[in-house]
């Protein structure tokens, strides 16, 4: 992608960019999903996002124009409108947020339809069906199309008066017999996947799609396409000099090929150069040269050639051909990763980088004069760098990892009692995560009202600094986690695992991803680990007048353990505290609770319709919950004001008490006030009516 040949059309927001690269994608146009070739891109990060990649164009529909002339309202121009307001395209019926309007008559139609003749209200004889068929102007019944046998979920369809079949706008259009550009030596036919052979090609031998309804097939080579490349066939050739210096031929047939952009295997119809026996997939030509991915902190370049080193892909942790492409590293020398593998596993923020100079790095903080600093959270004061360790006080903690002090070298304010440690103050003002493709920005909470939130890895309450991107909050602990890195807890490097369906099982607290999907797990064993076990304390003072309590990784068992705090029985396979002196063993839900990394004795700010101040559990009688109605066992509790005193002891009880409760009456009033809105619109009628 050239970025100095950016277009500005009408269609997008954002500049648009001429791309040679093949996609599965939905056409922010005419919103058809499927493989995109030839068309136009956005270089904008924020129309790119880990469930699709937006911001792509058909060709057609990038080029589309501002006004046009069509068959289907030929009494007024239509002219393009980006926000038509979710109305009903009047040809085909689907739901639109843009497309083709007149002004005068409100008349709208898609972007699809657009560029097609309107279709036509009746087909005497149609293709696939022996009576007529009548287009039908009701919304879809969530019937099956007779011919692909999928739901008709949008638009208006086809229907058959005699059998009350109905059918797709589109499938209506099926040809019995094609000539496709992919397979000129035969005819294609058209065919059911139930009524093949049972040995016969049912996935399209070009994308590679399993199709579930309908194909296009060639009885004698047993060559299959879907109905999406019938209809888009990928171009023969392809010219893309950064690719490769000769034109690039379509080999459109299955065979076995290890491709030489990203150096893993394909099955399929992959572009070839003859003279230079070069193999490429589809969707690795006209890859993007230097991108940021949320693996690594540095941009990584793209090249043809990896070089010799036992190395492996920074993204999938799988061996990298050294005679094939990939991304590599200028900082460091053993960083690479697969071609594919930033599209593929949606690692990569959409932004071609090419040609566009590195972002400035702004420092955490000022230097001011020897050790001496001015930190971006905390202006007002001047932070003087201390290693004493002997007048540190237990309960003196961090503001931005909400952990206590101990032993580490720290920041401290003169005038406030403002504390950072010397490792959190050199935070970064702008990180990478694995969590998301986007940058993270550091934020620090206003002093002056402290704020919690939940972490969208660990899923713990948190009121220290914290990494936001859009509505994503991931608190410091989560954020100081690197990839590759060895840890204490396990023998060999852990890396990000995104458990959506909850395989794993967490090794510290065996549950199976209840508490959050994110979680770090190892290449060489079976090992998995949920964010809040990865960022438990190693170190813990329970009580001041009590040696410190150190986390167990488990240990295989030999009797029962008793957790000295709730008397309960303790799994010596799960993660635990104990004393080195009197051999306890405690639950880690008992040490912690779920109030310890919110900052005490403060009054802190929740969803923001929620305050409480956060009191230590250190007196000689525990309060009495007021949801649960039991002794608060955990080292802190929440005292609110609601506005008679009442007292929380963990986090369920706390949205069981509060948040619920809250969420509910919204709802309630919400409805009320929606239902008196149209009583008083519905009265508005009635006396227009009236005077009329």
């Amino acid at each position: 992608m050239e970025v100095s040949a950016a277009l500005k059309l009408p269609i997008h927001k954002h500049p648009l960019y001429p791309s040679t690269r093949f996609l599965y994608a939905r056409c922010e146009g005419c919103r058809v999903r499927g493989h995109i070739y030839g068309g136009y891109c956005c270089n904008n990060s924020g129309c790119y996002n880990n469930a699709n990649p937006g911001g792509w164009f058909h060709k057609e529909c990038g080029e589309s124009p501002s006004e046009i002339n069509h068959p289907s309202h030929p009494e007024h121009p239509l002219t393009f409108n980006a926000k038509t307001g979710y109305k009903r395209c009047h040809l085909c019926g689907r739901l639109i947020r843009s497309g083709y309007c007149c002004g005068i008559c409100h008349f709208v139609i898609d972007m699809a339809c657009a560029q097609k003749l309107p279709p036509p209200p009746a087909i005497e004889h149609p293709m696939f069906h022996e009576h007529s068929l009548v287009r039908t102007k009701e919304a879809p019944l969530m019937d099956p199309c007779e011919i692909c046998k999928s739901h008709i979920e949008e638009g208006y369809p086809y229907e058959c008066l005699t059998c009350k079949d109905v059918f797709h706008l589109d499938c209506v259009n099926h040809s019995r017999e094609v000539n496709h550009s992919s397979h000129s030596s035969h005819v294609l036919e058209f065919f059911t996947s139930e009524s093949l052979p049972e040995n016969a090609e049912k996935t399209c031998v070009l994308c590679g799609e399993e199709s579930e309804h309908v194909l296009y097939h060639c009885s004698k080579c047993n060559f299959s396409i879907c109905i999406y490349c019938k209809k888009n066939p990928p171009p023969l050739t392809v010219q893309h000099t950064k690719t490769h210096r000769h034109k690039l031929s379509l080999l459109s047939r299955r065979v076995s090929f290890t491709c030489n952009v990203c150096g893993m295997q394909g099955d399929r119809s992959p572009y070839s150069c003859i003279q230079c026996s070069f193999l490429v997939h589809r969707d690795c030509i006209d890859l993007p040269r230097v991108i940021n991915i949320n693996r690594h902190v540095h941009r990584i370049s793209l090249t043809d050639h990896i070089g010799r080193g036992n190395l492996k892909c920074g993204v999938c942790h799988q061996s990298v051909d050294q005679y094939c492409g990939g991304y590599t590293c200028s900082t460091c020398p053993d960083f690479v990763v697969h071609s594919s593998c930033p599209t593929k596993h949606r690692v990569w923020d959409g932004v071609e980088l090419e040609g566009i100079p590195e972002e400035e790095v702004i420092p955490p903080f000022e230097v001011v004069g020897d050790n001496l600093i001015k930190h971006f959270s905390h202006e007002n004061h001047i932070l003087r760098l201390e290693s004493d360790v002997t007048t540190r006080d237990e309960k003196t903690r961090c503001e931005a990892c909400v952990s206590p002090v101990g032993s580490d070298p720290i920041y401290s304010c003169e005038q406030c009692d403002f504390i950072l440690h010397e490792t959190c103050a050199n935070l970064p003002r702008k990180k990478r995560l694995p969590f998301r493709n986007i940058q993270f920005k550091l934020y620090a909470p206003d002093m002056d009202s402290y704020e919690a939130f939940e972490c969208y890895a660990c899923k713990t309450m948190f009121s220290g600094f914290r990494y936001v991107a859009y509505r994503i909050s991931i608190d410091v602990r989560c954020g100081k986690f690197s990839e590759l890195e060895s840890y204490d807890f396990h023998d060999h490097p852990a890396v990000y695992y995104n458990d959506k369906k909850a395989s794993r099982r967490c090794r510290a607290c065996h549950l199976r991803g209840e508490m959050s999907q994110h979680m770090l797990s190892c290449d060489d064993c079976d090992f998995a680990l949920d964010f809040r076990c990865f960022n438990l304390p190693r170190v813990v003072k329970h009580k001041e007048d009590e040696p410190p309590l150190t986390l167990c990784y488990g240990e295989d068992p030999n009797g029962k353990y008793w957790c000295d705090i709730c008397e309960g029985e303790t799994n010596p396979k799960d993660w635990f505290y104990t004393c080195s002196h009197s051999g306890v063993t405690l639950h880690v839900q008992c040490v912690l609770g779920d109030f310890s990394f919110l900052m005490p004795r403060r009054m802190i700010k929740y969803r923001r319709y929620c305050k409480f101040e956060v009191v230590p559990n250190n007196h000689c009688s525990r309060p009495l919950c007021d949801c649960c109605q039991s002794r608060c066992i955990g080292p802190f509790f929440l005292k609110i004001s609601n506005p008679e005193i009442i007292y929380i002891c963990s986090e369920g009880c706390l949205k069981e008490k509060i948040i619920i409760p809250f969420i509910e009456v919204r709802s309630t009033i919400d409805k009320k006030k929606e239902r008196s809105d149209l009583r008083l619109i519905k009265e508005k009628r009635e006396n227009l009516s009236k005077v009329v």
